[in-house]
């Protein structure tokens, strides 16, 4: 009886090392704040927040919708559904009132241009570990 409980055990945690590496909020290092609130990152990711507290202008950058990194991210970090950022995206999209974000095609592409590019905002699985990049405290 106790193999089976310490292989349990074990098995238990195989299943949750594998997402040990908790996903990360990250921005350029030029955005020049170290942490946001939920309500905010909820903002800059549904594009209504458009600058950051310096002035630079906001670039937002996601993974498509069907992957499993942005549902976990949209689900536990900004505490919204992916189909609920589409709709908002969308409806700003045909109504003309905004746009929706750039969409990468892997996480190596979304680090890439967060490290390239000034004001953007992204989120990748950590750790990270690049001087080009913040990594922000949701709060």
């Amino acid at each position: 009886m106790r193999n089976i409980l310490e292989s349990l055990v074990g098995v238990a945690l195989c299943c949750v090392s594998l997402h040990a590496c908790p996903q990360e909020l990250i921005a350029h290092r030029d955005a020049g704040v170290e942490s946001l609130t939920r309500n905010e990152a909820r903002l800059f990711f549904t594009m209504r927040l458009k600058n950051w507290p310096n002035g630079t202008l906001v670039k937002v950058f996601v993974l498509p919708d069907n992957n499993a990194l942005h549902n976990r991210f949209s689900n536990e970090i900004l505490g919204l559904y992916p189909y609920q950022l589409r709709r908002v995206w969308d409806r700003q999209i045909f109504s003309g009132t905004g746009q929706a974000p750039t969409t990468v095609s892997s996480e190596q592409e979304m680090l890439d241009r967060i490290a390239t590019t000034p004001g953007a905002i992204g989120y990748a699985d950590g750790p990270i570990d690049d001087s080009s990049i913040r990594l922000l405290e949701v709060r």
